[in-house]
Order: C-alpha cells, then structure tokens, then sequence
C-alpha cells in the first residue's frame, strides 16, 4: 500500500456517517438513507464479528440481519457520540450490546413479521469465512481486518469501474499490480509492451492510477468519519489492521 501524504485543509464536506451524526437525536429521511447505505455496504464485518462469537451460520444470520432491523428503525443514533466519530467504533458498540442483552433466545418470535431488512448475500460472506486464516485473533480483530479489507475491496472496484467506464479496462487489469508495490509485479517494460505503451507512459499511467486510488481510499474513508480530522488517522488505523493479520 503506498504511502499516503497529509493533505491541506480543507473544509469536510458533508458524507454519509457526518450526516447521520449531525441528524443526532431529530428524524431526518436524508440521514436514515445514509445510514441504511453504510449498513448495507459494511455488513459482513459484523458478520464475521457475530460468526467469531460462536454462533453458526444460520443464527449469525437471523442475528445481523435483526441487528440492522432495529438500527435502521430505532433512535439508536443517540447513542452515536461525535467524541468519537467513526462508524465503525459506533457499529461495533452497540452490536456487542444487542448481543450481551441476548437478544437471541427471542429472536425466534421475531424472525420475519414485515421487519425491514437489508438485501444481504449472506451465502456470498459464508464462503468468506472458512478461508480466514486459523488465528487466536480476538473476535474485535477479525471485526477491525473485516472492515479494513472490505473498505479497499470497495475502493479498489470503484477505481476498476472507472477505468472499465472509460474504455481502459486493460489498463487497469495490468497495471493494479502495482498499486501496492508487489514484490511479485512484472517489470514495467514488459508490461509496457504488452499494452503497446513506452516504459515512461506506463510509469505516469502508474503514477496517475496511485493517486486516484489515493483521492478514492480518502473519500471512502470519509464516509465513514465525522471530521476530516479523522479520515488520516482512520486510514492508519486500518492499515494497521491489515498488517497485522
């Protein structure tokens, strides 16, 4: 992963979990939106927070997906304190207090009856899980390297369909070897050759695909926080994560 440069100050503009903070205790349609948005784009980490726990596949399930039902209906924001602005800290505590009020032994009742529900590929997440690595990791580790690669798989499609969109989809393909500084990548004049490109233009093809990986890891990140404050120290946080699995 290449370094990542402070940027200026600039003002923090308006994102997903900043506006579902500000929204605080007051109903707003456009802050439920976000949420339920982030919800649905960050769930399997609690999934395979929920599934380190203990519980099986099915009861993992039931039990994420009634998770978000009460998030996304009750006034849970008020419990989301903007000391601590991110997402997933907010996530994360009060999944573990919806777990230890043991929800569970009535979740039975519970199970259908209309609730609103997020469009979750569970299955999808379950072939994820037998290939973690076999670890004494903590179930907030696993819950934290979740999220970490969840979020760059996130900015990594984005950044293909962009190229994809813009007719360069080979250009992607070849170069995202070397995003991350991969020991393994091919020399840069052999993968200049297989593009019909010189070895100089590959490497500012490089350089400008670094950078935009950059601007989108940023902006991802922002999604997540609620000050501009928080996205460089974020985006060290997970890295950390990442290592240390």
């Amino acid at each position: 992963m290449p370094d990542l440069p402070a940027t200026p100050a600039r003002r923090f503009a308006t994102t997903r979990w900043s506006l579902v903070v500000a929204a605080g205790h007051r109903s707003s349609p456009d802050a439920e939106v976000a949420l339920e948005m982030l919800c649905g784009a960050y769930w399997f980490p609690l999934y395979a927070y929920v599934r380190s726990r203990g519980h099986n596949a099915h009861d993992a399930r039931d039990l994420t997906q009634e998770f978000f039902a009460r998030l996304l209906e009750k006034d849970f924001l008020q419990t989301a304190d903007p000391e601590r602005g991110r997402f997933r800290s907010f996530l994360l505590t009060v999944l573990k207090r919806f777990l230890s009020k043991e929800h569970e032994k009535d979740l039975a009742l519970k199970r259908g009856g209309g609730r609103k529900k997020l469009s979750i590929d569970f299955d999808s997440g379950e072939q994820r899980i037998p290939i973690e690595p076999a670890t004494t990791a903590t179930p907030e580790s696993i819950f934290e390297r979740q999220w970490a690669l969840t979020l760059l798989q996130r900015v990594l499609t984005r950044l293909e369909n962009d190229y994809r969109e813009s007719g360069r989809g080979e250009v992607f393909d070849k170069c995202r070897v070397y995003l991350t500084g991969s020991a393994g990548a091919p020399p840069y004049a052999e993968t200049a050759e297989s593009l019909g490109m010189t070895e100089g233009a590959l490497k500012v093809a490089v350089h400008r695909m670094r950078k935009q990986y950059r601007d989108k890891l940023k902006e991802e990140v922002a999604q997540t926080v609620s000050s501009e404050e928080e996205v460089e120290d974020e985006i060290r946080s997970l890295m950390t994560a990442v290592a240390r699995s």
